[in-house]
């Protein structure tokens, strides 16, 4: 009974949004209520505790708000200042065909931003550029959602593993298993390592058809004939690009661990697919592309469009100096998350804002200002303004734009993630139950039984639906994971591998990751219609994972 009433939040985000397609800003307040009576009235969750949880989420969904302001800055501004033009035609210069162009700007590069700075940058990043080509913004928006899957679980240079993965398992008996006293051990760490190989090994056999699925949500929802087969038409290209990623993305997993394969694969990849596309290598006979802007559906569109801009716009702007803004975004990432030395200034208590004790409770939260992307995309604006040689007027416009755009997604938002900290906080509790995400995976644990490898990356995405964030997910499962997987006698380092392959995937339907790149391109209310799209790629994932977590379980198969 527990179980099934800790589904029912998620119940009503699901019904609110894909059901009755009610817009993010009317149906996430709804949810939030919901949750926090069921945790008074169910969890006897104290009042106080509610509210805190509540007073936590506002506060994490205005650093999200940050990234996506941020995130939308830089594409008006590129806009205005003649940029958005230059990188639309050197795009058409590699290839007209908009599958390819989703394979290389979101599967590729969007992989690459994943793997340096994760929290949902890579849909702040590729959306925007999509649009930029032409896309629709909801298709370019479903295609950023698309690729948080494969590249997720090593992204932020491999804090789900890392992080996640390593607090999640710190507990008494898993170190008194491996011979370990704490989570720093070398023998805990190479535990650790085995199982982000296994994590790199599923990764790399799923995500390899990641990028013909661009190509076939592209053509049958979004082209005039709406047809899968125009999307296979490009699957000897979209596999042949996918196994230009996944293959060094394993390599890299199983053999240097868990920090670089989202870093390094997407830039060997990135020449090999630019090259061959220029070359017509694999290419499709055909050049796909959308139906005339006249015959796009209202929703298809945001605010934000591509071809707008200033009479003052460069006219003949360097192609170089139209992508510096972007160049200078993934260089600072980069070292922001790989140079100790900064990210130590950049995350320091000294520049740091903390949120303590909230309401006199233990929980807390804190935004390290200066190491968001959000402040990265605000120095590359800077950067864009004297590069390409904006004028103040132009400037000024961009960032009231901006502002207008980022309120529209302030109400879902600051909603969103205040239902899922009452959710996730919700084990402290006068009734003396676990909390609502570990109650509903033990329901599910006990149903499923000895074969549970085939639903084990199921709770890994409901955990990151719930809470937006891989991390998080293998934060709050890793340890049930490895208890369910002990009980029936399968492999616990398998078992906890399908943990962070299923959180990643649930990154494709999170709620507030779709808010938040809705956002980035101005799309408000079509949140549920992304959500149901985007469950197309996300089940065909957790379904292969399960097999493939069948198969490694039951014959001992991994590292």
């Amino acid at each position: 009974m527990h179980a099934l009433l800790a589904l029912t939040p998620i119940l009503v985000v699901f019904i609110l949004l894909v059901v009755l397609r009610r817009p993010a800003k009317h149906a996430m307040p709804v949810a939030w209520l919901y949750t926090a009576i069921i945790g008074i009235f169910v969890w006897q969750m104290d009042f106080t505790r509610v509210l805190a949880s509540t007073l936590q989420g506002i506060f994490i969904a205005a650093t999200i708000l940050y990234i996506v302001f941020g995130a939308i800055l830089l594409l008006n501004t590129m806009t205005y200042s003649g940029a958005v033009a230059t990188i639309r035609r050197g795009f058409m210069d590699i290839t007209p065909d908009r599958r390819v162009q989703a394979i290389i700007v979101a599967f590729l590069f969007g992989a690459f931003i994943e793997g340096a700075a994760g929290f949902g940058t890579p849909a702040a990043v590729a959306a925007p550029l999509l649009v930029v080509l032409g896309f629709p913004a909801i298709a370019a928006v479903l295609m950023a959602l698309i690729i948080q899957s494969t590249p997720v679980s090593f992204g932020a240079v491999g804090t789900p593993i890392l992080l996640g993965v390593r607090t999640g398992l710190d507990a008494p008996k898993i170190h008194e298993m491996l011979g370990s006293t704490r989570f720093s051990d070398p023998a805990f760490m190479e535990y650790l390592i085995k199982i982000g190989a296994n994590v790199a090994i599923f990764h790399g056999i799923i995500g390899t058809l990641i990028p013909l699925c661009l190509c076939l949500m592209l053509t049958r929802f979004f082209g005039q004939n709406k047809s899968w087969k125009e999307g296979l038409e490009a699957a000897p290209f979209a596999i042949f690009a996918g196994l230009c990623f996944t293959i060094p993305y394993m390599i890299v997993g199983v053999f240097l661990g868990p920090d670089f394969p989202s870093l390094i694969s997407p830039l060997i990849a990135l020449p090999l697919v630019i090259t061959a596309a220029r070359k017509g290598f694999l290419m499709p006979k055909r050049v796909w592309d959308f139906p005339p802007e006249s015959q796009w559906s209202d929703d298809w569109m945001g605010d934000l469009k591509a071809d707008s801009g200033s009479k003052n716009a460069a006219a003949d702007l360097s192609l170089l100096a139209a992508w510096a803004p972007y160049i200078i975004v993934a260089a600072l990432l980069v070292l922001s998350r790989t140079w100790t030395l900064l990210k130590s200034f950049l995350t320091s208590p000294a520049v740091t804002i903390n949120y303590n004790k909230i309401l006199g409770t233990e929980l807390e939260a804190n935004a390290q200002l200066l190491y968001l992307p959000g402040t990265i995309f605000i120095v590359a604006v800077l950067c864009a303004f004297f590069i390409q040689k904006m004028k103040a007027e132009d400037m000024g416009k961009a960032i009231g734009k901006s502002a207008k755009t980022m309120l529209g997604a302030s109400v879902a938002l600051g909603f969103a993630v205040p239902m899922v900290r009452i959710f996730i906080n919700s084990g402290v509790n006068a009734a003396e139950l676990t909390s609502m995400p570990l109650t509903l995976a033990s329901g599910v644990a006990s149903i499923a039984g000895n074969t549970w490898p085939a639903f084990a990356s199921v709770i890994g995405a409901i955990g990151a639906f719930i809470a937006g964030s891989n991390t998080v997910s293998n934060m709050m499962f890793s340890l049930f994971q490895f208890g369910v997987a002990e009980q029936i006698g399968a492999p616990p380092r398998i078992i906890v591998a399908l943990q962070a392959v299923g959180g990643a995937a649930g990154n494709m339907i999170c709620v507030h990751n779709v808010v938040a790149a809705c956002a980035t391109v101005a799309l408000v209310g079509v949140e549920g219609k992304l959500i149901k799209l985007a469950l197309i790629p996300m089940t065909y994932y957790v379904i292969v994972a399960g097999i493939l977590g069948l198969l490694a379980a039951n014959m001992n198969l991994g590292f």
